[in-house]
């Protein structure tokens, strides 16, 4: 444990090296596999790639929590956009008296900057603005593995409206797996912060065999929503000519809603398993080849 925390801080401090030096370090030391950026063939090694190399200015504002509302109102409108209730640029502008009993805040720049609130009574108004505060202060790119889309995105709060559906303590998250514009499997995850579980399945509605270690694999079957071809239609016209994109999506209650963009799930870092799905699950990714002469993409 203490030479694995020592290998963490050397890491961290490379962070100074060009991305596609610093990033096999970086890789290695969280896989325990050499990375390969000039023959990416597994799916987290073309996650890397993407980092790396991949940087159309329009991943800034997709994986923006406030400015991605914009894309999807345009691309399939307004209907499936939680309420929003309030945008601030600064933690000290956050005033819980105006907002409801039930609400979530979140940080646009970053992931795991969720402060959900079921009941105000209970919230601690000096530790969340504390935690907010710290929030605006983080920068993803640098806290992470140098995922380029939020390097430049501004720091801001949202406060959306809090999602619950009758008989659940926690909504289901729908997760589509979007290749060049085509959704192909959905990762379901359920119970998360409470009894977190995860399952695979195809756009049939198969459950699939890989998984990742780090998740509890969800042993049972779960039910497909009645309008999950309308979900498939939706995720397809957000993932629109991305060579890879997640698109979250909840269904409450019938309701489609959407969640976020992502284009390196859990970093680029999180391996499948039996093993051979790394291989099978990355050939989906087609790469852009890079332009003669340049050290990166700009276009779609």
């Amino acid at each position: 444990m203490r030479l694995k925390k020592i290998l963490y801080g050397i890491v961290k401090k490379m962070k100074f090296l060009p991305p596609e030096i610093y990033m096999k370090y970086y890789y290695e030391y969280y896989t325990g596999r050499k990375l390969d950026l000039e023959n990416p063939t597994e799916f987290n090694e073309k996650i890397q790639w993407l980092k790396v190399y991949y940087h159309p200015p329009i991943l800034t504002l997709l994986v923006d929590k406030y400015n991605v509302r914009n894309y999807v109102d345009e691309k399939i409108g307004s209907d499936y956009l939680n309420e929003l209730l309030a945008v601030y640029d600064n933690a000290s502008e956050v005033n819980f008296d105006t907002l409801p009993e039930k609400f979530v805040i979140k940080g646009v720049h970053g992931f795991h900057f969720n402060l959900i609130v079921k009941n105000q009574k209970d919230l601690n108004r000096k530790k969340a603005k504390w935690l907010l505060h710290k929030w605006m202060r983080k920068n993803q790119y640098y806290r992470g593995g140098l995922e380029w889309a939020y390097k430049n995105v501004p720091p801001k709060l949202i406060a959306e409206k809090y999602l619950e559906e009758m008989g659940k303590e926690v909504i289901n998250d729908y997760k589509f797996f979007c290749f060049n514009g085509e959704p192909k499997f959905v990762q379901i995850d359920i119970e998360r912060g409470i009894n977190d579980q995860r399952a695979f399945y195809d756009l049939d509605w198969n459950k699939q065999e890989f998984y990742n270690k780090e998740n509890t694999v969800y042993e049972g079957e779960i039910q497909q929503p009645e309008n999950f071809a309308k979900m498939i239609t939706v995720a397809r016209k957000l993932a629109d000519k991305f060579p890879f994109v997640r698109v979250d999506l909840y269904n409450i209650n019938g309701k489609i809603l959407f969640g976020e963009m992502t284009f390196y799930p859990s970093d680029g870092r999180k391996l499948f398993y039996p093993e051979k799905y790394d291989k099978i699950l990355g050939d989906y990714i087609e790469l852009p080849k890079l332009p003669n002469g340049k050290k990166e993409i700009t276009s779609l």
